[in-house]
């Protein structure tokens, strides 16, 4: 966290006219001795004859000087008493000492003006700071969880860290590798950096055109959105090492193999969009055929469908291609035009009818990121903010009005807040149930309210609305409440799913664990919800709030979660595991590491305990696998903002 630099200890008056200071003006001199050198001065010009006043006087000071060595204290010197300090002993008051009036003066070190101390920064790397440290701790968890993936998964898209083995469950495409890629560039982990840009150059074009059936969400999300991102980062763009705050000392990839990847993989997945009758995208894509289809029951999930844009704009940018763009902002504009309530939306959409389907409205699984890439589309593209995706912030605030108006509740006995959900739509019952997921929302809400800069200087430039102030709060109040929903378990991680005690409803279930927190009344945890994914949204939004409150309890409660990470999750093999029940001790291991542990959790982390703004959120948005995308400028508003 940044802080004002405070008042230097010297005036200005002091500088000389070569701008360095007169070390001289700041010693110590005694009164007697200026006293003395005043008469000295002033009276020099009196004389009587050749013994003039000055020479009189020179004789005195001897004379005294020498009258008090002769008399001195049988105590000692008190060299304290120049300084204006009385030392009682026995209350005699000591003489001073001849050496106190002929002490050599010290000499002060020089000051250097602010722009040379963060110039000379070996100055602030004497001693670490405890954040510091604590982010070299992240560091090394990213690499011990790198260790397992490589030494027993390598290719596959994760690992099995009980079993020391790797499966594919996300298309057999290197998830864990690609989504890794970015964190290591962030970190300076220039050995990974290696390992993973190694294997993509030599498989990955290779795997897209072999393998069948994968997800267009999931794979754009994290293999296009980590390819694109690691290529922003190695200086594709020619704007990585400029506004990133990465050093450049750091290793970084080939940009130019993550872009040739990038296209040949998107090309694929466009199929989902140009194969279907409406504007919303198949859900499926088979890879080496270049063919597209729905899911089993023919529905997409709302947020897989609008999950898509950040990526596809910004590689039609980089490409030179607009087709990437212009198919998947397609998707927004139809979606503009559908029904809502009040700015919420179903959970599934039909791409067959372009209609969505059924009433169930949650911000958790489904639906959560709908709401996220409304703000950060918006966001993302600067020049059209105010004119043709103006309606996407409008889109955005209008759902936020509806998540207070109809889901936001407070629990008794203790009055937290938190998200529900309308299972059977607005004229259905309120269930008191909120996903991990959902603790994305914190994050999104400060974004939303402050662009990106922090609240003091939104506040200082008057740019802050009441709604956005209102919003703000809101957000630092669901953050305690996903805190708190780790802190209220046994082993401090969090479950997946909890439910909340409310007023008037009869909703009841074991608590998390833990009885001395003060909410294990308010959080209710189901057996079936228990279970621990390592799931990153809850940090995700403490690196945010933090960016953007500079309130260091955000930092604090991040730390705990590492720490019980690292305690319950931690495999000595290699590799971090989900548990099953994050509400017992000890905690049962699940088989499994999940890629977005390294591609967000612990990037969030990392940057959190981070000390030098690396990623400006007014200058980078991070898609929902948490890979980060250059807000994207003209070239005018570029050079106006360098």
């Amino acid at each position: 966290m940044s802080g004002g630099s405070g008042p230097l200890p010297y005036s200005m008056r002091d500088v000389g006219a070569g701008g360095a200071y007169n070390n001289a003006k700041f010693r110590h001199r005694s009164r007697l001795k200026m006293f003395v050198q005043s008469l000295a001065t002033n009276s020099s010009k009196y004389r009587c004859g050749k013994f003039t006043v000055g020479k009189f006087l020179s004789l005195l000071m001897v004379s005294g000087l020498l009258y008090l060595f002769l008399h001195k204290s049988p105590e000692g010197l008190v060299p304290d008493e120049l300084h204006g300090k009385e030392v009682n002993n026995n209350n005699v008051r000591r003489a001073p000492s001849i050496r106190t009036f002929w002490r050599k003066a010290p000499r002060l070190p020089p000051r250097l003006p602010p722009n040379e101390i963060y110039k000379n920064n070996s100055l602030l790397q004497q001693s670490p700071s405890e954040w510091t440290s604590r982010q070299k701790k992240v560091k090394e968890a990213f690499e011990h969880a790198w260790s397992g993936y490589r030494n027993y998964a390598m290719g596959y898209d994760e690992l099995m860290p009980l079993s020391h083995r790797g499966t594919d469950g996300l298309g057999g495409l290197g998830a864990t590798i690609v989504d890794s890629l970015d964190t290591a560039i962030i970190m300076g982990a220039d050995d990974v950096v290696s390992e993973a840009s190694k294997w993509i150059e030599e498989n990955l074009m290779k795997r897209i055109s072999e393998k069948g059936q994968v997800n267009l969400f999931e794979t754009t999300i994290r293999v296009l959105g980590g390819l694109l991102s690691a290529y922003h980062l190695s200086g594709g763009d020619h704007a990585g090492s400029v506004d990133s705050g990465i050093p450049a000392s750091y290793k970084k990839a080939n940009p130019e193999r993550l872009l040739e990847v990038s296209k040949d993989l998107a090309d694929r997945l466009l199929l989902a969009f140009t194969s279907s009758p409406t504007a919303i995208p198949l859900s499926d894509v088979i890879l080496r055929d270049r063919t597209a289809h729905a899911a089993p029951d023919g529905l997409s999930s709302t947020s897989e469908a609008s999950t898509l844009q950040l990526e596809f704009s910004y590689l039609s940018r980089v490409s030179g291609d607009p087709k990437y763009d212009r198919e998947a902002m397609k998707v927004l504009e139809h979606m503009r035009t559908l029904p809502k309530v009040q700015g919420l939306v179903p959970i599934y959409i039909n791409p067959s009818s372009g209609q969505f389907s059924g009433e169930n409205i949650r911000l958790g699984s489904r639906g959560d990121s709908y709401y996220e890439y409304l703000l950060k589309v918006w966001i993302q593209q600067v020049e059209s903010r105010d004119s043709s995706l103006k309606y996407l912030f409008e889109m955005y605030t209008e759902a936020m009005r509806g998540v207070k108006h109809l889901l936001v509740r407070k629990t008794v006995p203790n009055k937290l807040v938190f998200v529900g959900e309308l299972p059977f739509g607005r004229n259905g019952d309120f269930s008191p149930k909120m996903d991990h997921l959902v603790c994305f929302l914190p994050g999104t809400l400060a974004l939303g309210a402050t662009k990106g800069i922090t609240k003091k200087k939104a506040l200082e430039s008057n740019l802050l609305t009441d709604e956005d102030i209102e919003n703000l709060q809101l957000a630092e109040d669901l953050a305690k409440t996903c805190v708190e929903m780790y802190f209220v378990t046994s082993t401090g991680l969090a479950p997946e799913i909890a439910y909340f005690h409310i007023e008037g409803n009869p909703e009841g279930g074991p608590d998390g664990g833990n009885k001395s927190n003060k909410y294990v009344n308010d959080i209710i945890i189901k057996p079936l919800d228990r279970h621990n994914l390592l799931r990153p949204e809850t940090v995700e939004s403490l690196f945010v709030l933090h960016r953007i409150t500079e309130d260091p309890k955000y930092r604090e409660w991040g730390w705990q979660i590492f720490q019980a990470f690292e305690k319950y999750t931690k495999v000595d093999s290699g590799g971090y595991s989900s548990l099953d029940d994050v509400t017992s001790l000890p905690p049962h291991r699940r088989d499994k590491m999940e890629t977005f542990f390294l591609g967000e959790t612990l990037k969030y982390l990392y940057l959190l305990f981070d000390e030098s703004n690396t990623l400006p959120l007014d200058k980078y948005v991070f898609n929902t696998e948490a890979h980060p995308l250059p807000v994207m400028r003209s070239m005018e508003q570029a050079s106006h903002s360098v």
